[in-house]
């Protein structure tokens, strides 16, 4: 290194606070120090200076090892005015056994705190000033390390019918009320428990149990009171209603993100009951079950991996098959068959229902097609292929239906659409529209599952529909029970005033089968005739019957 006065020379050079200390007869000396030294407040007699009072026992390390650089944060100052500098020491490869090395410091105060301003930020809320997503997952977290997952709780709360609040009274009033809201729940916790914004409306509170998973479902309920009182915003008095969901923190949840998502599913359960949910295991896993579904059956739609299975539908006059009910059939990749009890509603929920329909429609139609080229002209029978609601909903149901006829060249009048009655209450003139469209296209229309629905009967005079299929929930045993006997007679006496013909559905013994035809039905379907089968088996079933 330079001598005393030429080292001087440089570090006053230097625009960072720098050092030369030398550990000498058991203490450190500042051989030399710079001006930013001693305007930083690091003094200029080494036994008065914070810096050795602080970082003395790090330099003698250094100094003693064959190090030849290291750095260090350092902190000096309390809290409010703390300063932050990044503390580099140094020397030449020869100087190791000098016990001497220059000391420079770096200042990052402004730098970290911009750094922590814009981390807070970022983990604020901009609006109601609470923590945001990450913010509360952050916290969470931290708090889970300090006392352990068992001592908390998370609850989700989302407002019930807030998008229609703003977009009736704006945004500025929506987040008036998003304010006000988070400023009545704040009131309702306790002082040591977190409130945040975790999304557009919706709020999650940290909880932790002092006297167990009972002071969540209390804090639930103080939460609900305390929204009682209607909100007053413009002209308006709104009532605000909310789902909430709780999750109970245990060893078997792996962190704070698992036990934020359990409460979510909580919440959602939530919105569909009508109370508050508490997590539960075997919920959730149907739920990942059916998101397992899910994917499997996208992958087997884009695939064809289904085929259709169909039913007979015979004449209870003469036995004779006049239509094959087609229904939908999977063995997904691992060889496992799935019921469509399990399937159906996931298609729905998920809209793959619009997908599956259209290949329903298309394989139908082919099959028709392909019956006829057996036979050699009209095999004599039609398919009825039944269409959901969510799909009439979604879905261009006539143009669809056109599409796969003209594909495959087979007549409307070979094809019989199933609707149900829930169908008809969704949309009613819309609906409307669709089946007169449908009847254009000579195709046959039916209403499946008749008398377990809300149906309105001035809409089921005014609809072209040419079958009413009663429910098998009052075939089966209806020779046993004279209430069902009455509910069937009803419905046949209906369907023949306004023109209808009859399918009887869950029919297993003749005897059955004869007091129907007797009362009037038109035609039956169910195990006494076949079960689904491959189109393949029904084509030799109608081959057989009807020869």
């Amino acid at each position: 290194m330079f001598g005393p006065a030429g080292a001087a020379q440089v570090l006053n050079m230097l625009p960072v606070p720098a050092a030369i200390v030398e550990w000498r007869d058991g203490g450190f000396v500042f051989e030399t120090v710079n001006r930013p030294f001693r305007l930083c407040g690091l003094g200029t007699l080494a036994d008065h200076s914070p810096l050795i009072a602080q970082l003395g026992p790090r330099i003698v390390a250094f100094l003693e090892s064959q190090g030849t650089e290291l750095e260090i944060d350092w902190e000096l100052g309390e809290a409010v005015d703390c300063r932050h500098f990044r503390v580099r020491m140094a020397r030449r490869a020869g100087e190791a056994s000098q016990g001497r090395c220059l000391i420079t410091l770096i200042d990052q105060t402004g730098e970290l705190r911009t750094q922590r301003s814009l981390r807070r930020e970022m983990l604020t809320d901009s609006l109601t000033g609470l923590p945001n997503r990450p913010g509360f997952g952050e916290t969470l977290e931290g708090e889970i390390e300090r006392v352990g997952m068992g001592r908390h709780a998370v609850l989700v709360i989302n407002l019930d019918r807030f998008s229609r609040i703003n977009a009736c009274l704006g945004g500025l009033s929506g987040d008036e009320l998003l304010i006000s809201v988070a400023r009545r729940v704040k009131g309702a916790l306790r002082a040591h428990d977190v409130l945040a914004r975790t999304g557009g409306d919706e709020f999650a509170i940290q909880l932790t149990l002092d006297e167990g998973p009972s002071d969540a479902l209390h804090v639930a309920k103080r939460i609900q009171n305390a929204l009682t009182t209607p909100f007053r915003l413009s002209d308006f008095e709104i009532r605000v209603d909310c789902s909430i969901g709780i999750a109970i923190g245990d060893e078997a949840v792996a962190d704070a993100e698992e036990l934020i998502r359990h409460a979510q599913f909580a919440m959602k359960r939530a919105k569909k009951s009508g109370r508050t949910e508490v997590y539960q295991t075997r919920a959730f896993d149907l739920a990942r079950q059916q998101f397992s579904i899910e994917t499997e059956l996208r992958r087997a739609i884009d695939n064809a991996e289904l085929t259709l299975h169909f039913q007979p539908i015979c004449d209870l006059a003469s036995g004779r098959i006049i239509s094959f009910e087609a229904l939908a059939r999977w063995t997904n990749e691992h060889g496992q068959p799935i019921s469509p009890n399990e399937f159906i509603p996931v298609a729905e929920e998920s809209g793959l229902i619009v997908p599956l329909g259209r290949w329903a429609m298309d394989c139908a139609a082919r099959t028709v097609a392909e019956w006829d080229a057996r036979a050699g002209a009209d095999c004599g029978v039609n398919v009825a292929i039944n269409l959901s609601a969510i799909q009439l909903q979604r879905d261009q149901i006539a143009p669809m239906v056109e599409a796969a006829l003209a594909a495959n060249g087979v007549e409307g009048r070979r094809i019989t659409l199933e609707l149900t009655e829930s169908a008809l209450v969704t949309d009613p003139d819309r609906i409307s529209q669709t089946m007169q469209a449908l009847k254009s296209l000579g195709t046959t229309l039916a209403m499946d599952d008749f008398g377990t629905g809300y149906s309105n009967l001035a809409y089921l005079q005014k609809l072209p529909i040419d079958i009413l299929k009663i429910d098998r929930s009052f075939v089966t045993g209806m020779l046993a029970d004279r209430d069902k006997i009455a509910i069937v007679r009803a419905i046949l006496s209906l369907a023949q005033a306004l023109g209808m013909r009859t399918t009887a559905e869950g029919i297993e013994s003749n005897d059955l089968a004869q007091t129907l035809a007797a009362l009037g039905c038109s035609y039956g379907q169910g195990f006494l005739y076949a079960r689904p089968v491959p189109a393949d088996a029904a084509y030799a079933l109608l081959a057989d019957r009807n020869s």
